[in-house]
């Protein structure tokens, strides 16, 4: 579903500040596939979402989502095939508005806009259906403006919009990094359960060590803009956190110094 060929970045090039963010990274991912990626600051986990949502265009190899090369293509145009959810709640969606509304937005994404009435029964009874499957309630609040909600409701919110459209590929950019521990535990919880109903593509960024253990069945770790590990399926499922750190330093021939991955 997703093929990252050879890509690299490198930012500031020519002067005194250029960064090798990316170098010649590749990889694939399957249908279905849900990849945690981890790594230090700076290791070029973020600026490798980046380089696929296409907020940032790569200096050289290609991006292939489903056969399509996406390579060129603006962010915007990459938006019916792609989904992200941010750190911050407040990024996915529209604090104004109503959570129908905004999941409406969502759902009109990608189509032509006309004058009829926005939301009609049978949408919001749909609308509902979907939010009681969350467990928070908000299907009785279906008329609340989401910047009244909390940090984790909002979140939960955004996860829904993310995936009603069912994109080709779902990136998640520590959408729970920002949340209290409870909270970012159920966030994390349904966001297992969202991926594995939805059979969704998934790369998830986090910093957190057991986060990218426990959660889907393929682990990359990144270090100076390359992919040094990748973990997938029985061998993830034994790994622990020591293990983790001790192949990082087989590997890499430095010690892991992350005290932001080590404490989570």
């Amino acid at each position: 579903m997703l093929e990252v060929r050879n890509i690299t970045k490198v930012f500031n090039r020519g002067t005194i500040n250029e960064k090798v963010a990316l170098c010649d990274v590749s990889f694939k991912l399957k249908k279905g596939e849900f990849v945690t990626l981890i790594g230090s600051n700076g290791s070029g986990k973020s600026t490798l979402l980046n380089c696929i949502a296409g907020v940032f265009q790569v200096d050289s190899g290609s991006i292939i989502i489903d056969g399509i090369d996406i390579t060129k293509l603006c962010e915007y145009k990459r938006a019916s095939m792609i989904s992200r959810v941010f750190q911050d709640p407040m990024m996915g969606t529209a604090s104004d508005m109503e959570i129908e509304e905004n999941l409406a937005l969502a759902l009109r994404r990608g189509k032509r806009r006309g004058l009829r009435w926005g939301i009609n029964n049978d949408e919001r009874e749909y609308y509902k259906k979907l939010l009681k499957r969350l467990g928070l309630g908000l299907e009785n609040r279906i008329s609340a403006k989401v910047g009244l909600l909390s940090g984790g409701e909002r979140q939960a919110i955004t996860l829904l919009m993310a995936i009603i459209k069912k994109p080709k590929l779902l990136l998640l950019d520590e959408h729970a990094a920002a949340l209290d521990p409870g909270t970012a535990k159920k966030v994390m919880d349904l966001t297992d359960r969202i991926v594995m109903e939805n059979n969704l593509t998934t790369l998830m960024v986090t910093h957190n060590m057991r986060d990218a253990i426990k959660h889907g069945n393929r682990l990359m770790m990144m270090y100076e803009g390359k992919v040094i590990l990748d973990i997938k399926d029985e061998e993830k499922k034994k790994l622990t956190v020591e293990d983790l750190i001790n192949r990082f330093e087989s590997v890499s021939g430095e010690e892991f110094a992350d005290d932001r991955a080590l404490l989570s």
